[in-house]
């Protein structure tokens, strides 16, 4: 108050000195986001100490499915997906004699897979955390499950004996507890196929995964090569602009799509927001010196080009296939996209729920640019019904 006092007294006008300060720029306030589109989804989850986000991020997507064809909310239990992936993944991986993957890791097709063979069972029933914590810890899991599948795959034994299966069962029942046989729910007893049949309801043949790469042809399936497709699903292979525009048109019709993309870039931040800023101008984009901007640490440099809104990249369908043939985008983390978002100078995110818990500034939200989107997505699986007709009709869905 007292400073007031003397500014005033020294002739100084501080409303003429406020209106005269130059305007903050909008980029400098950092990231403001407004809610454009938004489909429903249930509450973020925590996947913890796992590699299981491929379960979280597809239990996610048809929770929203089913809050989309007027089911209701459901809390569907992911670890009895991780239970019956990773036995169907030891016997696959014995079958090879140890030459194939077997890791925490997944795709989508494990979850369209076990839904269709195996059934569904509600998260209380099946809660997957037999040892004390709360939250999901499988580092000493994953230790005893890969040592006892190594053990037999890559074994000297001339001849396997009958029951080695039941000691990868043995295994997960340990951690994860039983897969149940039959359960109660709101008063009457199903097992895990008649639960999916009779109270879910969802059809997996509804359900496709799409892609965009040029080292196979545009409009037709293939395999995506990489280790956690060990189930060797078929994705559709579309020209990156197009798959972008199936994006949009899920969201803005009420659908939303689980994503498999790499978070390894230093554009996706711990913080809630995806971007892929031009690291080669990020003097010139901060408004740092060059001697000062090339002084900073890699963590500095990250910070500074992910604070705020500013300009980036041009992504191209050969930056893409670039970055997966040399294994800068690999199925790194699944999440689900359910929204679309503009920043304060317009420009459009999607909405991505993640399964971190309530971490980051928007607690369990990220906001990803289309440029991030469109670099690092590995592939998504979307309802059939999402697709734009003309797009459709030239996968023959």
């Amino acid at each position: 108050m007292n400073k007031l006092i003397l500014l005033a007294a020294a002739g100084l006008c501080f409303g003429s000195m406020y209106a005269k300060s130059p305007k903050k720029d909008k980029a400098e306030e950092g990231f403001t986001f407004t809610t454009v589109k938004e489909n429903p989804i249930t509450s973020i989850k925590n996947q913890n100490q796992s590699g299981t986000c491929w379960s979280f991020s597809s239990i996610g997507f048809l929770e929203s499915e089913l809050l989309r064809t007027g089911k209701g909310e459901f809390d569907l239990s992911e670890m009895f997906v991780v239970h019956k992936t990773m036995e169907d993944r030891a016997v696959n991986y014995v079958r090879y004699h140890g030459d194939a993957s077997f890791s925490p890791g997944g795709s989508f097709e494990d979850i369209v897979y076990c839904y269709k063979n195996y059934g569904m069972v509600p998260q209380d029933v099946m809660p997957g955390i037999q040892y004390g914590d709360s939250l999901p810890n499988h580092n000493e899991l994953d230790a005893v499950a890969g040592a006892y599948v190594e053990a037999i795959g890559k074994g000297k034994q001339r001849k396997l004996t009958p029951v080695w299966k039941k000691g990868v069962t043995a295994i997960y029942d340990t951690y994860l507890g039983e897969c149940p046989k039959e359960f109660t729910y709101k008063g009457k007893t199903y097992t895990p196929r008649t639960f999916a049949d009779e109270v879910l309801g969802l059809n997996m043949d509804d359900y496709v995964s799409l892609t965009s790469y040029t080292h196979h042809p545009f409009y037709q399936p293939f395999s995506i090569e990489v280790q956690d497709n060990w189930r060797n699903a078929l994705s559709y292979n579309l020209p990156i602009d197009e798959l972008m525009e199936v994006m949009d048109n899920a969201i803005n019709n009420g659908y939303t799509f689980a994503w498999g993309a790499d978070v390894s870039e230093e554009g996706f931040t711990r913080d809630g927001v995806a971007v892929c800023p031009d690291v080669a101008k990020g003097a010139e984009l901060t408004g740092s010196d060059m001697a000062r901007w090339l002084g900073l640490s890699k963590s500095d440099r990250r910070k500074e080009l992910t604070s705020k809104p500013l300009p980036e990249i041009n992504v191209t369908q050969e930056m893409r296939q670039t970055a997966f043939d040399n294994w800068e985008t690999t199925d790194d983390h699944g999440m689900l996209i359910y929204g679309i978002a503009k920043d304060q100078n317009g420009k459009e995110y999607y909405m991505v729920k993640n399964s971190w818990g309530l971490s980051g500034k928007y607690k369990g939200i990220w906001y990803a640019s289309k440029a991030f989107v469109k670099y690092k997505t590995m592939n998504i699986l979307v309802h059939k019904k999402a697709i734009p007709a003309d797009i459709a009709k030239k996968l023959g869905l």
